[in-house]
């Protein structure tokens, strides 16, 4: 079973930029495809970026096509979201996903307590 820890997250102006981490143990992380969800105030949890066990496949919501840019480094069992453009709708916890299927839609089993993002205007 993996276990998943995000870090990174804070409040930054409108057009500001952060990245956040998600540190993975207990599993072997290049076994598992890594996602990135958000949950903003009063709202449903929303897929945000995602990425297979090689990295050679990526998959963002349209919401932040061009802004967001999803990582991973297999040596340090780490994912990454770097943020840039940053937008007050983007204020969310965000959090880490880990599963060992592929796909698009997959449904994460491992997630991780998430980290806070805040926007402002």
């Amino acid at each position: 079973q993996v276990q998943l820890v995000e870090s990174g997250g804070g409040l930054v102006q409108a057009g500001g930029s952060l990245r956040l981490s998600c540190a993975a143990s207990g599993g072997t992380f290049s076994s598992y495809q890594m996602g990135w969800f958000r949950r903003a105030p009063g709202k449903e949890r929303e897929f945000v970026a995602a990425m297979s066990r090689s990295g050679g496949t990526k998959w963002y919501a349209d919401s932040v096509k061009g802004r967001f840019t999803i990582s991973r480094d297999n040596a340090k069992n780490t994912v990454f979201l770097q943020m840039n453009n940053l937008k007050p709708e983007d204020t969310a916890v965000y959090y880490c996903a880990a599963d060992v299927r592929y796909g698009s839609s997959v449904e994460y089993r491992y997630w991780g307590q998430g980290t806070q993002v805040t926007v402002s205007s």
